[in-house]
């Protein structure tokens, strides 16, 4: 059964679980899921949002997803090319954890865990700008962060711009830091004896895909941070996370207990549905039988699209590590074994402006039903599936 995303919003808020994982493929709507939740918790108008920031509604829910990295931007000092920084946009947010908390050095920290350990930020308190005749006056906050490598020499202070993958940690980090330390001040049972009652009417935290740029290592790490966050809440407030990353699924799932776990699909005519799953996404969850019966409804529909490529060869790694295989390519057929490795390898892995057509020919699209019943057909693994299923 179909709905829009505002009737799941619904749905995840009056269930009464601690924690609601949700998986859903790249694009499918977890963003969108985050903002109807928010909207559907604590609707404001676009004045309020730009006061708060576009991750704190802190009366009712504190949610991370793509829009919150939209905080920060860059000044490259495009004059000089000397000291690039990233700057933040007011908001009570960053105030209240930078100024008010003091957790610069804890938000150091997490970030340094994910990235490098000599890749420091550092949060100017002040910094000299110009009003609008042109005049210089020294602006007082935690408006702006700049980064170097410590490297023990002269060239210590000099300024970085660091990447976007380590930007993205570097958001990441701050929301974990402050979460920690909202949960922190809600776990004193007695309002009155907390460090701030700001967050006294709190009810959700949801966290929308925060692994898109980490190694396997790492986003274990993160995984297990998370979990024990979550843990450790002694209050009412309740969680939800969304990911596209099956790794990061799983180890949350066998992380946590009080939980319900979600599969959320997107119908052609824009609606969707969320179903309940059990297990892992290794067990009755069953990514490989998601992926499969994807690709199996694109070949019917004739819908077949240049990423069906990478979810191929996403189920053809997952049949490999689970036969036994050193590599995946070894299940290919063997006279065309090379050839069919370099298609989907460099169609799933295609990044240039002019490779990115979506629209794949009429041989690739050959080559994706092919592979597909080569590996259902030729693999005991699957056939068993399909007997006990």
């Amino acid at each position: 059964m179909s709905h829009t995303l505002a009737e799941i919003a619904r749905q995840l808020k009056d269930s009464d679980k601690k924690v609601q994982l949700i998986y859903a493929f790249n694009g499918v709507g977890k963003t969108r899921l985050s903002r109807e939740f928010k909207q559907l918790i604590a609707p404001k108008s676009e004045t309020e949002e730009e006061e708060t920031g576009p991750w704190l509604a802190r009366e009712k829910i504190l949610y991370y997803n793509a829009f919150t990295e939209d905080l920060f931007y860059w000044d490259n000092d495009l004059e000089n090319d000397s000291e690039p920084k990233l700057k933040i946009q007011p908001n009570t947010f960053t105030n209240w954890i930078i100024k008010d908390q003091g957790q610069d050095q804890k938000i150091i920290a997490n970030f340094q865990r994910y990235t490098h350990e000599k890749l420091t930020p550092r949060f100017n308190e002040e910094y000299i700008t110009t009003d609008k005749d042109g005049r210089e006056i020294t602006v007082k906050a935690n408006s702006e962060v700049t980064f170097s490598m410590q490297r023990g020499d002269d060239r210590d202070n000099d300024k970085l711009k660091i990447s976007k993958g380590e930007e993205s940690n570097f958001v990441w980090s701050v929301f974990f830091t402050m979460l920690a330390q909202v949960i922190n001040v809600l776990n004193v049972p007695e309002p009155t004896d907390r460090d701030t009652n700001d967050f006294d009417e709190l009810e959700y935290v949801f966290i929308d895909d925060p692994v898109s740029s980490l190694d396997e290592n790492h986003l274990i790490e993160l995984a297990v941070n998370l979990a024990s966050l979550i843990k450790s809440s002694l209050s009412k407030v309740k969680f939800i996370v969304t990911t596209h990353n099956p790794l990061f699924y799983n180890v949350l799932y066998n992380e946590l207990s009080n939980k319900t776990c979600y599969f959320l699909e997107r119908y052609e005519d824009e609606t969707f549905a969320l179903s309940e799953k059990k297990g892992d996404s290794n067990k009755s969850f069953s990514y490989h039988l998601f992926l499969r019966q994807t690709i199996e409804q694109a070949i019917v529909d004739n819908q077949i699209q240049k990423y069906h490529f990478t979810l191929l060869r996403n189920l053809y790694e997952k049949t490999s590590n689970f036969l036994g295989y050193r590599e995946w390519k070894e299940l290919l057929p063997n006279e065309k074994q090379s050839y069919y490795n370099r298609i989907i390898q460099f169609t799933s892995h295609s990044t240039l402006s002019n490779e990115a057509v979506a629209e794949p020919s009429l041989e690739e699209k050959q080559i994706v039903t092919f592979l597909l019943k080569h590996l259902l057909t030729n693999y005991g693994y699957f056939q068993e599936e399909t007997q006990n299923g």
